[in-house]
């Protein structure tokens, strides 16, 4: 039986094999990946220069937008470059990375959100030890925790996967190494060690899923109270956004991880990936700026001459 040491390479899933779509996917991957790139770059550049944004939430938005960066970063390049240049190989030290960099950035990203639900909570519910609660160092330490936890579950599973024995082939059934794709092509009851990391994992998310559940349901009692239409509205145009972020990355990757074998296809599983791997860091820039007029001032002051003058 061959075992993990023979694999050199691994084929990734063709979108199409006709070659003018193939040219129409990398040109649809790079405009998308050049949005994603500009959306979260001017958020970045806003946050980071504008001194009137240098608080929590625009803190916790800024570690959202540079791991968005990095996510899309490493799934869609090596799409594109795959659709340009006719091809579906990944060697397979390059297969590891991108597992354990798009697990580092996703991982992370998600305890941040939770982070940023707890912000909101704190803001919202909590108004008077908002400054005790969500100092610069409790930021950074809740910040940190977000990038170390994601670190050490991107280093649970790339190492327990790719100490596997593989004897199915070497194609990857989705567009980037996916764990559950590679987990396919074992045939040892080692793989049991990472379904059961993967569980384990899940739980820990959907424990993150119900504070977060709890933590807005919280937020949205209190916001019905304000005697302020005006509040209200400025409440749920903060809130509702990140609420539908989470919603639509938690729903797909859950159901990506645990939907069942019989209701698999590759058509699916593509659209799912996409779903919660390329359109969150595309859209975030946008859900997050177009209600917020803080921001959205912070933009016009440092690029006057782009199309932001007017509300």
């Amino acid at each position: 039986m061959p075992n993990i040491s023979s694999v050199s390479e691994f084929l990734l899933l063709a979108f199409t094999d006709t070659r003018e779509l193939q040219l129409l996917h990398f040109a649809l991957f790079l405009g998308i990946y050049l949005a994603a790139l500009l959306g979260n770059g001017l958020i970045l550049s806003a946050v980071a220069c504008h001194h009137r944004l240098h608080t929590p939430m625009y803190f916790f938005l800024l570690n959202l937008a540079l791991l968005d960066l990095g996510c899309i970063s490493t799934t869609l390049p090596k799409a594109m470059a795959n659709a340009l240049w006719d091809t579906r190989a990944i060697s397979y030290q390059g297969c590891a990375a991108q597992v354990f960099f798009f697990l580092f950035f996703i991982s992370a990203e998600y305890y941040n959100l939770a982070i940023m639900a707890y912000d909101r909570y704190v803001a919202i519910c909590k108004p008077l030890h908002y400054g005790s609660l969500l100092g610069s160092r409790a930021c950074a330490q809740m910040a940190a925790a977000a990038w170390g936890s994601g670190f050490l579950n991107a280093v649970l599973h790339t190492a327990t996967t790719f100490s596997l024995p593989l004897c199915r082939g070497n194609a990857v059934d989705q567009f980037f190494c996916e764990i559950p794709k590679i987990l396919k092509l074992s045939c040892s009851d080692a793989y049991l060690r990472e379904v059961w990391a993967v569980l384990f994992s899940i739980a820990l998310a959907f424990g993150c899923f119900v504070f977060i559940v709890l933590s807005y349901v919280q937020i949205f009692r209190a916001v019905l109270r304000m005697p302020s239409e005006q509040g209200r509205h400025k409440a749920f145009s903060t809130c509702l956004p990140h609420l539908a972020v989470v919603s639509l990355f938690i729903t797909t990757a859950i159901f990506s991880y645990l939907k069942s074998p019989s209701i698999s296809s590759p058509s699916l599983d593509l659209m799912v990936a996409l779903l919660y791997s390329v359109v969150p860091p595309a859209l975030n820039p946008l859900i997050y700026s177009m209600r917020n007029q803080e921001l959205k001032n912070a933009l016009r002051t440092l690029f006057p001459y782009i199309l932001l003058k007017h509300p």
